[in-house]
Parts: structure tokens; C-alpha cells; sequence
């Protein structure tokens, strides 16, 4: 960790806000939640776009994690990890690897938004082409929610590696267990 922080044995996670600004942190918790809670976007495509993310903010946890797995071990039920198309481990490690071919066509397209927002939102902003490609596979509905599902990956991703809670983290780890 790159701040000082009381090892949190219980906490899978460790807690910032029990030492740190507590009502920001856990402003920020919640933020970083709510995609889980809150998204309609379909689970393989919101996932594929979160893991892309992931590559871009550097985080080990997020790159690890897995929602249905580890929402759940957070004691965490409902939401977006509640849908049946639930990715398997080879589309985390095509996104993970850059094979994005291995997506279907929105899914593609939607990792592509996502990565563009993380590294250069200004030309996303302008690229007229890349928003027609959008919305001919993604409704206004659903390119609202990946936006704001995007920004909540981003930022508390970053937070988490910026921090180093990535490296103290006990959750997200490899599926061992299901590979």
C-alpha cells in the first residue's frame, strides 16, 4: 500500500474510509458498485468492457476479478451478476490478451468505446465514425449506461492501483478453481 493502512484480516478489500475521509471513501464505494447494482447492460459485454478497462488503469485486482465470483464473496446478490450469459474464462483472457475477435460484433465495438474513453476521451468525443459504428449496435440507453459504467471503472480502479490497495487486496485472485 502506498499509504498507511492497519492490516484487515477480515476485509477482503481493505477498508480506506475506516482511517481516511470516511464519508468520500465510501461515496466512492458506492459509485464503484453501482454498475453491479444498477447496469442492464448484457453481462458478457459489461464485463468484456470492465476487464478492458482493467488493462488500461493497470489494477491487478480488476484485471482478476470476476463479478459473479467475487460480488458474491463480498456477500453481494442481485444486479447484473444475476444474468444468465455469464462470460466464461476465455473471453476474460481474449480481452485480457487484446483478441477482441473472439467478441461478438457489439461486444467489440463496446470494449472498443470503453478503452477509448479511458485513453483519450477528447477524440472519442470526435471521432463521427466511430459513433456511428456505436449507435448501429447499441441503443442511446445502453451507450448511456456503458458511459457511466466506464467512468466508475475508471476512477475506482484507478484509485485502487494509484493507492496500492490492488496489492493488498485478497480477492480477484486467478480462477484456480474453475479453470
Amino acid at each position: 500500500m502506498r499509504v498507511e493502512l492497519a492490516p484487515q484480516p477480515q476485509n477482503p478489500i481493505p477498508d480506506l474510509s475506516l482511517h481516511y475521509s470516511p464519508e468520500l471513501v465510501r461515496a466512492g464505494s458506492a459509485f464503484g458498485l453501482a454498475p453491479y447494482q444498477h447496469s442492464r447492460l448484457p453481462l458478457r459485454l459489461f464485463e468484456a468492457c470492465r476487464i478492458a478497462t482493467a488493462v488500461i488503469n493497470g489494477c491487478t485486482v480488476c484485471m482478476n476479478w470476476r463479478a459473479q465470483r467475487d460480488l458474491r464473496i463480498l456477500g453481494h446478490e442481485g444486479g447484473v451478476i444475476e444474468q444468465a450469459d455469464a462470460p466464461d474464462e476465455a473471453m476474460y483472457q481474449a480481452v485480457l490478451s487484446g483478441e477482441l475477435d473472439k467478441l461478438t460484433e457489439k461486444e467489440r465495438v463496446a470494449v472498443r468505446f470503453s478503452q477509448k474513453m479511458g485513453t483519450d476521451s477528447r477524440a472519442l468525443g470526435e471521432d463521427e465514425a466511430f459513433w456511428a459504428e456505436l449507435k448501429g449496435l447499441m441503443t442511446d440507453a445502453e451507450i448511456v449506461d456503458l458511459t457511466h459504467c466506464t467512468a466508475a471503472w475508471m476512477a475506482m480502479g484507478r484509485v485502487a492501483h494509484v493507492l496500492g490497495v490492488d496489492s493488498v487486496c485478497t480477492i480477484g485472485g486467478p480462477l484456480a478453481e474453475a479453470a
